[in-house]
């Protein structure tokens, strides 16, 4: 009996302990949250409470298990594995409690400051620290894992007197990578781009969806998403319409002929931009800007507080001009003008008569 009761007193009571700690636990936490619901901490503490369940089941089970006597020919491989899970857990654990605090951070600075372009760049900066610390973590863990195995730690005077030439060989081996890292740790503190920033690159207008330490994500109008690494942004030049104040110009062209009635072209303008709610009110005008032999280059502008807006202020004037020239102005138009086609060959007359063409001799016999 004492072969089956110490097994499932000692492995059963601490898997029911560390179950009881992480329940009282997440109460605390859940109490803490409803009662300080102006900080968004508590809540976020409790996304940890798996990992904080594997934490303390592992640490119980790794500390008690030689008491169980159990599988005693391998209660060193047991331990060595319960080592690994305790230590991966803990990484997770800690991983998950930064995030929380850092979320926390952004989520008050967000509430506390109302400037959008500030915001996106905090929340770019926040984004970046996550995953920075995350890799610093799993980079540590994995390396505390190693420093369990006798045969690791006997090697590690070797790799300690060989880090200068594997640090120059993985150096240049993964220039690129580290590049793209050290841009991305330069997009974030250097507010070059931030998240939800309005860009232009390679032709492509879009919305800056993700910033990682090697990659940028870009949502175009369509959909699409563009992936490009992050030293693009510090190698070559790209639009930001995102920078400074959103506010834009936009700019309307029209081809039309001479005729066009151009005052009157500016009255409707002020109507149509006076009917569309994308116009911010700021300024507007219309001026002809160019002329060709057979028509004259109108140019319309109009501003928007940013550029949706500015996007749906262009395709409404547009449109909505074209259907009022069509209707009340058709003569304004371009036309193309034609004349009639004269034959090869053909002479005309001092009085510019065509001549008449000459009579066959036989057919006058007949």
């Amino acid at each position: 009996m004492e072969n089956i009761l110490r097994p499932l007193i000692v492995i059963g009571g601490s898997v029911l302990l560390a179950l009881l700690i992480g329940w009282a636990t997440d109460r605390l936490l859940s109490q803490a949250d409803r009662r300080h619901s102006e900080t968004p901490l508590w809540g976020l503490l409790r996304r940890g409470r798996i990992p904080w369940h594997v934490v303390l089941c592992t640490a119980l089970l790794r500390g008690s298990y030689h008491r169980a006597k159990v599988l005693e020919d391998h209660e060193v491989g047991i331990g060595q594995a319960l080592t690994l899970v305790l230590i991966g857990s803990t990484a997770w654990l800690v991983i998950r409690i930064a995030a929380a605090v850092v979320e926390t951070t952004y989520t008050r600075y967000a509430r506390a400051h109302r400037d959008p372009a500030r915001v996106r760049r905090v929340r770019t900066q926040v984004t970046l620290i996550t995953r920075v610390v995350a890799a610093v973590v799993g980079v540590v863990a994995v390396a505390a894992m190693l420093l369990t195995f006798p045969a690791m730690r006997a090697a590690g005077a070797s790799l300690l007197a060989s880090a200068g030439i594997i640090g120059i060989v993985a150096g240049v081996a993964a220039q690129s990578t580290l590049s793209n890292m050290f841009a991305g740790l330069q997009i974030a503190f250097g507010d070059m781009v931030r998240i939800g920033d309005t860009v232009v690159v390679d032709g492509e207008w879009g919305t800056v969806e993700e910033i990682t330490l090697t990659f940028l994500t870009v949502r175009t109008w369509d959909e699409r998403r563009i992936t490009m690494p992050v030293s693009y942004f510090t190698s070559k030049p790209f639009e930001n319409w995102s920078r400074g104040t959103p506010e834009m110009t936009g700019i309307v062209y029209w081809h039309l002929d001479h005729s066009a009635p151009v005052d009157a072209m500016r009255e409707k303008l002020r109507d149509i931009l006076r009917e569309c709610p994308a116009w911010d009110g700021r300024a507007f005008g219309l001026d002809v800007t160019d002329t060709t032999p057979n028509t004259m280059e109108v140019r319309a502008l109009m501003t928007a507080k940013d550029a949706d807006d500015m996007w749906s202020v262009r395709v409404r004037v547009r449109e909505a001009m074209i259907r009022w020239l069509v209707t009340e102005h058709p003569y304004a138009l371009p036309r193309v003008n034609t004349a009639d086609a004269t034959l090869p060959g053909a002479r005309t007359s001092l009085d510019g008569a065509r001549p008449r063409r000459a009579t066959d001799p036989q057919r006058s016999d007949r």
